[in-house]
């Protein structure tokens, strides 16, 4: 008689953390400026790759302010943004082929940005590479399913401290995409639905509900004076928004 054998939820396998810091919050005209896909897994080494672009745009202020990297320091140590972008998406793609997961906090921003970076520098967009095999873990997406009243924001930091996940060196991208693969670590662990789940069926469940949450707080705009011409600019698609034609720039 031959044994079954069961595999290992997927939170206790490898994830791969992504993250980028950019030159603001628009995916269709902003610019990265650093990313980081970092593999983890309990009980073995972190295994990062982190990237530092020049934009070929200045940096504003603001932003600067939030990552610490201004437009002199992009300009003096980064790499040509075309080639970082390049190298960043073969990673992810070798990450999907491997059947890894990509881990995002607010994976629609993320690879939305990098999708449009592509298509801006000519290169092949990732899910032009890897199709329909990409699974993503959204722990905003996630969080926001499992304690949908709760009250106060739902930033990574917010998250960290909700689910007692450490978070050093906040708004660097190495930092935050490890932290991300943590707080889908707690939340997987301590919910079986999520937990136990594949990630093919995980991934089809965070499409429906991160489009739910998203008509939500459209709703909530539209409910609310003062918020209403916020309701336009909430996007139901995950995990990342599909490109229109004349949409980069």
């Amino acid at each position: 008689m031959t044994e079954q054998t069961t595999a290992p939820p997927w939170y206790l396998g490898r994830m791969a953390g992504f993250d980028t810091e950019t030159t603001g919050i628009d995916v269709e005209r902003d610019r990265i400026i650093t990313a980081c896909v970092v593999q983890v897994r309990a009980g073995l080494p972190l295994a990062a790759a982190n990237w530092l672009a020049d934009p070929g745009v200045d940096i504003p202020e603001a932003a600067a302010r939030v990552h610490g990297i201004t437009s002199e320091k992009a300009r003096a140590e980064g790499r040509p943004a075309g080639e970082v972008i390049e190298q960043v998406i073969a990673a992810l793609a070798a990450v999907v082929l491997s059947e890894i997961p990509i881990v995002a906090m607010n994976a629609s921003f993320d690879l939305t940005m990098l999708d449009r970076e592509a298509r801006r520098y000519g290169v092949q967009p990732l899910t032009d590479i890897v199709g329909s095999d990409m699974r993503v873990v959204d722990p905003r997406v996630l969080d926001k399913h499992v304690d949908q009243f709760r009250r106060g924001g739902r930033t990574l930091t917010d998250l960290c401290r909700h689910w007692q996940v450490p978070l050093d060196a906040a708004h660097t991208a190495d930092a935050d995409a490890v932290a991300a693969c943590r707080v889908a670590w707690r939340i997987a662990s301590t919910h079986g639905e999520i937990g136990k789940a594949s990630l093919t069926d995980l991934h089809q469940w965070q499409t429906e509900w991160a489009r739910e949450q998203a008509e939500s707080l459209a709703a909530y705009f539209r409910s609310t004076p003062g918020k209403e011409h916020q309701a336009d600019s909430v996007r139901p698609e995950w995990p990342y928004i599909p490109h229109q034609r004349g949409g980069t720039q």
